[in-house]
């Protein structure tokens, strides 16, 4: 999926020179703002003549792999990463954000906080840390392994409501043809900064990266891309 915008990007990267290094790193399979963050990692890279491969698989295997250092790193995660991970080195500044929203075939409210889902029945992806963190403690969660299968839940009535980034959230609704039914609610629950993390063995790699994303982000180029690969994936589904 999104095969012009990938292929485009690699053919601009494919010019480096044969003897680039490569990092492998876990994406999150099927979920829109990990293909987003990836696509901006790989602009971010390609300035130190590294090219990115990456592991499509689900949120935990995604942790268990890059933690024990089967892969090199991970896309993005919430800053708190490293607290349960540590192992899994933050790169700073931040390479994106999410903003995780309240999905429902039929309910109406002005969301305010977590706190106002918490009497409802929520659906979320497993091993995505926002949503694990923001329904933590509350009664009625359901935990799937994918964004689909969470969609296809709800839209079965499964439970109330479902909670995940908003931008991947009406990617994927419009990808399985529900955005008649199935639909966000305002505003997103917050606005998180998340961040890129490299394994510790990459520890002198971190503030390299770091630097060219702090330059890229000075230049308005960091925000560019990502307006144009959100829209990119929007457009196709």
């Amino acid at each position: 999926m999104w095969r012009i915008l990938v292929i485009c990007l690699s053919l601009c990267i494919a010019g480096s020179s044969s003897a680039q290094s490569v990092i492998r790193l876990a994406r999150i399979a099927d979920i829109p703002d990990q293909y987003v963050g990836g696509e901006m990692l790989r602009a971010v890279y390609a300035k130190l003549n590294i090219r990115l491969e990456f592991e499509d698989v689900p949120g935990k295997r995604a942790l268990a792999l890059s933690s024990a250092g089967e892969v090199d790193g991970e896309i993005q995660r919430i800053g708190t990463l490293s607290r349960d991970y540590p192992t899994l080195l933050q790169v700073t500044p931040a390479i994106n954000y999410i903003e995780p929203a309240v999905f429902t075939t039929r309910l109406h409210f002005d969301v305010d906080g977590w706190n106002s889902i918490r009497t409802y029945s929520i659906g979320i992806v497993r091993g995505v840390g926002s949503s694990e963190a923001g329904t933590r403690g509350m009664d009625r969660v359901t935990a799937t392994t994918s964004l689909e299968s969470l969609i296809k839940m709800l839209d079965a009535d499964r439970f109330d409501v479902m909670v995940t980034d908003l931008f991947s959230g009406l990617a994927a609704v419009r990808k399985l043809n529900l955005q008649t039914r199935i639909y966000p609610l305002s505003p997103p629950l917050e606005r998180i900064s998340i961040y890129h993390y490299l394994h510790e063995r990459h520890r002198d790699l971190v503030p390299k990266v770091g630097q060219v994303i702090a330059q890229m982000e000075a230049s308005g180029e960091l925000a560019a891309l990502r307006e144009a690969l959100v829209k990119q994936v929007l457009s196709t589904r």
